[in-house]
């Protein structure tokens, strides 16, 4: 909402004006893209009258009768970048809007160049637009995607950080989360644990909400905020959480579509990039092997099934696909048959406008012709993507490392020893191995004996592994061990259900052989535990000593006893130091058995097992 209302030059856009759209360009920096990319289509940027979109440091030739909207951050660079534009007189006119507010000295830079191109007149518009964080998915949102490395888990967690080094990480986080409540429209009521990165994101997010609060004229949280209708009766409840409170979930090996495509391919912002593979031809010897296309598809909240499907265990996602494909088919047969009967093979509309009544049902299937194509087109999308997944799935036996998992965590018994698992040569890479054994490492509580532990080492080295990140988890299992006892997660282990050989045997392209069936109980992981204690007001002594802030309050009480005591409808989950679609899936299965709540998930990175492995 708040972007169109910026494309429309900062006014509410119409429901029902007729109108054409005032054409304009859009400008924006690598921050902007990333912004908008997840959230407007370019078609739907067309309907907003945006007929080019370009980034503010290309070559860009001028147009001089048109008015340029301008989405950047107020850096050094952008903004000398600006007043060249300013210069060369290259649009009509100008709207200045910046993701994240502009410091006076850089505006006065600004005027400054405004004066000196004689272009005063025609800066039309200056606004702080408080948007600088990415929205995922309607109930998802992540920092920030250009210099993501400033604020990783390893940059908060590095032995040797410095405090200025710190500050300005916690800044640039605050930054963002302030955005976000000024963007929702909302003070939140905040809560944290103690003596982590989160604590003092919490502090520095309450000092600035309410110096914002304090200064009355130019308070961001008054009136006629866009959000001002959503959450108008009661306060959401911010809950932030150090990413150290669970390391072994984002190691986890998942089950669930969306979770599994971050996990096993590239997934960055909405779009996957799939490598196609060119098919078994056999080419004649000597040739050059063919190139790979690379082909990307969105995955989007308009794709329906996506939505539906997102959170589900990956066989259902399979068996979904094929069922849309046949009724699919089923639909496009009928086209075919109802043309041949009229005698139409081409696509005449002609022919078929002058056939009289007894041809509506003919014409009806003939408007449907657009929907069924669109359905097609997301059909071919999932079965891409789905037989991509599940190529990983059966060549590294992911749904075998996800079961044996589950049962570390939830402290079942297991069919076959963790050795056998790691010296297995069949069985995933180095990689899935070291994962599964860190979270044995994270989740045993008792840590091995060194002479087991050397053991363990020398079959991890044999299948190649990399062994620093079981050297950083061990510092870590040491410092945590003083701190707290280790993380439970419940108690629930996956049910197989058999194979799938009633459902696959159908001719289905799925060929699922040997792919176990598993189907999840809920469970819920640390987070949503922590979420559910502090949203429905529980007394545990996980969550008993978290801090309270309220910045509404005149003066801060540094206290962890809530003044409110009735449960919370919204809250916001933000993890410091990086999250994932394991945690964000977990959240939303929890909230749907709660009627009338909603939780949000935030994070300052996103990451998949493969990138978090790299930053331990």
């Amino acid at each position: 909402v708040a972007l169109k209302r910026m494309l429309n030059f900062n006014v509410p856009p119409v429901k029902n004006s007729t109108g054409e759209p005032v054409w304009k360009v859009l400008i924006y920096d690598r921050f902007g893209q990333d912004i908008i990319s997840p959230l407007l289509s370019v078609k739907e940027l067309r309907d907003m009258g945006i007929t080019l979109h370009l980034l503010l440091h290309s070559d860009r030739d001028a147009i001089p009768d048109v008015p340029a909207v301008y989405f950047v951050m107020p850096t050094e660079e952008n903004i000398d970048r600006m007043c060249q534009d300013l210069r060369n007189q290259l649009y009509e006119s100008y709207y200045l809007n910046f993701i994240s507010a502009i410091s006076r000295s850089k505006l006065e830079d600004i005027a400054n160049a405004a004066i000196g191109a004689n272009a005063v007149t025609q800066v039309a518009k200056v606004f702080d637009q408080y948007l600088n964080f990415i929205t995922l998915e309607d109930d998802m949102f992540v920092l920030c995607n250009q210099n993501k490395e400033l604020v990783s888990y390893r940059a908060i967690n590095r032995p040797d950080i410095t405090d200025t080094e710190m500050e300005t990480i916690m800044d640039t986080i605050v930054d963002s989360l302030f955005c976000f409540f000024v963007t929702l429209g909302a003070i939140p009521i905040i809560r944290c644990s103690r003596g982590t990165a989160a604590e003092m994101v919490a502090v520095k997010l309450d000092k600035k909400l309410r110096e914002n609060l304090r200064d009355a004229r130019n308070s961001l949280f008054t009136g006629d905020t866009l959000g001002a209708g959503q959450f108008s009766f009661q306060r959401p409840l911010l809950v932030l959480v150090d990413r150290n409170i669970d390391l072994a979930t984002p190691l986890h090996h998942t089950w669930t579509y969306q979770a599994l495509v971050h996990d096993v391919l590239d997934f960055h912002l909405n779009r996957v990039n799939l490598e196609e593979s060119t098919g078994m031809e056999s080419s004649p010897a000597g040739a050059r092997p063919k190139k790979k296309n690379k082909k990307s598809y969105d995955l989007t909240t308009s794709d329906k099934f996506w939505q539906k499907h997102k959170g589900s265990p990956f066989p259902e996602v399979a068996e979904s696909v094929q069922q849309e494909l046949e009724s699919y088919r089923a639909q496009e047969d009928e086209v075919k048959r109802l043309k041949s009967i009229m005698g139409i093979e081409g696509e005449d509309e002609g022919a078929i406008s002058m056939l009289s009544d007894n041809t509506a049902k003919l014409t009806s299937a003939v408007s449907s012709l657009p929907e069924l194509l669109e359905k097609k087109r997301l059909i071919d999308l999932h079965t891409n993507v789905a037989t991509a997944v599940l190529e990983h799935i059966k060549s590294r036996k992911l749904d075998v490392y996800f079961e044996y998992e589950e049962k570390i965590m939830s402290k079942s018994t297991l069919d076959k020893s963790l050795l056998d698992m790691i010296s297995d040569p069949d069985a995933g890479t180095p990689e899935d191995k070291m994962r599964l054994f860190l979270i044995y490492y994270i989740s045993s509580a008792q840590a091995p004996s060194e002479i087991d532990l050397e053991q363990y080492k020398k079959a991890l080295m044999d299948a190649g592994c990399n062994l620093a990140p079981l050297n950083y988890i061990k510092q870590w299992k040491a410092f945590t061990k003083m701190a707290s006892a280790p993380t439970s997660y419940g108690n629930t282990t996956p049910k197989p259900l058999g194979l799938f050989s009633r459902v696959m045997n159908t001719g289905s392209q799925f060929v699922m052989e040997g792919v176990k069936n598993l189907v999840l109980k809920q469970q819920n992981l640390p987070v949503t535990r922590i979420l559910d204690n502090l949203m429905e007001m529980k007394s545990n002594p996980e969550t008993d000593d978290y801090r309270y802030f309220d910045p509404k309050m005149l003066r801060g009480s540094d206290s962890s006893v809530p003044r409110n005591k009735n449960p919370f409808q919204e809250a916001i989950v933000f993890v410091v130091g990086g999250g994932n679609y394991i945690e964000y899936q977990n959240l939303i299965d929890y909230i749907k058995g709660k009627q009338g709540k909603h939780v949000l998930y935030g994070c300052s990175e996103l990451f998949n097992a493969t990138q978090f492995i790299k930053q331990v």
